[in-house]
């Protein structure tokens, strides 16, 4: 999304990122960034959170009103529901899940392989199967 966010920009339509990665975002230097520390995939934070879902909307809202300079980065004042817990288990590979994680990466190899074979041109996305 960086990289179209720029592109848009390049031909003048006005962009506001908002997520999760800041060293990622920040390097491809978009024009405005609203930063939330949340897990990847959830950066308007909790599904059904739709108080606080509207809350950085309206945040990235005024960053595109508000910005002064290109690479402009603003951060959320909001936390994840629960804290930083979910950093505990966020990409976490120990004794607890190793068999697990094997398991479960085995099953995709099998899913592309099969898609694959079939003649898709790429399998399902892991939350589809």
């Amino acid at each position: 999304m960086s990289l179209v966010s720029r592109r848009l920009e390049e031909n003048g339509f006005p962009t506001v990122i908002i997520g999760s990665a800041l060293d990622v975002v920040e390097h491809c230097g978009v024009a405005r960034y609203l930063h939330t520390d949340f897990p990847l995939g959830n950066p308007c934070g909790m599904p059904g959170d739709i108080f606080s879902q509207v809350g950085i909307v309206r945040r990235a809202l005024s960053l595109l009103e508000e910005a002064e300079a290109p690479k402009t980065t603003w951060r959320s004042s909001l936390s994840w529901r629960g804290g930083d817990k979910w950093r505990d288990d966020y990409s976490r590979v120990d004794d607890s899940n190793r068999d697990q994680l094997r398991e479960r990466g085995e099953r995709r190899r099998q899913q592309q392989l099969a898609a694959k074979a079939s003649g898709e041109r790429r399998a399902p996305m892991i939350s589809e199967a």
